[in-house]
């Protein structure tokens, strides 16, 4: 198995990444991927871009050395009440949000409630389900937010949301691989659709899904579940959510 597209990346406009959105695509280009997803963090994040960054995303191509460039945002979750760190004026602007739980950008009140409090967690994704914008739920496997899997994946699946298995937490987040391999195995077993993708903040990232691959494989992950695995089935989630091909 491979991936055609990565869906997550980031680039020095997150401050803590290292690549320019151009690099980042042409290491894509270089690579043959069909599509790659830009998806700089969204304003809570320390260091991050704010808002004004996500309005001008008409500047850029949406297919450049061949590539369809999908400009985004990774939002972050800020509270259990599900809510992003992205104003609505700003989704509809979006091709492509990946909502995600960093400890660091929910809103201090809430911390200690939502830290290793899974009754809290798993209504905060129930509630993030609902949410039109968001098309993936990033990095979901970490220890400290754990949700109940078993009760929330088949809502994510129902409102359309992608699972996040993400190739950077089997290199950086160790502790978090058990629960990707439980979440990958709940998955398989009720036929949600996934997505592997890297969380790329260097070039030399782009498209390195080996570590989630190998553990999907492993576990027999059937192939046509992971919707960015081949062209044919990307197209086809593009054209369900009215976005639009290679131009």
């Amino acid at each position: 198995m491979k991936i055609i597209a990565d869906m997550h990346t980031h680039t020095i406009a997150s401050t803590h990444a290292y690549g320019t959105i151009k690099e980042m695509i042409e290491q894509a280009a270089e690579l043959g991927l069909y599509a790659i997803g830009i998806t700089d963090h969204a304003p809570a994040m320390p260091g991050s871009p704010q808002e004004w960054y996500f309005h001008n995303f008409a500047a850029i191509p949406k297919t450049y050395k061949g590539v369809r460039v999908l400009m985004g945002a990774e939002a972050n979750i800020t509270d259990d009440e599900g809510n992003l760190d992205l104003e609505e004026i700003v989704c509809p602007r979006l091709e492509w949000i990946v909502a995600s739980i960093h400890y660091l950008t929910i809103k201090e009140s809430k911390r200690d409630y939502i830290t290793n409090n899974i009754d809290a967690c798993t209504q905060l994704y129930l509630n993030v389900a609902d949410n039109p914008y968001v098309k993936v739920i990033g990095h979901c496997g970490a220890p400290e937010f754990k949700f109940d899997y078993e009760r929330v994946i088949p809502v994510l699946a129902e409102k359309g949301k992608l699972i996040e298995i993400n190739s950077s937490s089997f290199r950086h987040r160790k502790a978090s691989v058990s629960n990707c391999i439980e979440i990958a195995k709940i998955c398989k077993r009720i036929g949600a659709p996934i997505i592997v993708n890297t969380d790329a903040h260097f070039m030399t990232e782009v498209g390195r899904a080996e570590g989630a691959l190998a553990a999907l494989e492993e576990i027999g992950f059937p192939e046509e579940l992971v919707v960015n695995s081949s062209v044919e089935r990307f197209e086809r989630y593009l054209t369900e959510k009215g976005l639009s091909l290679r131009e």
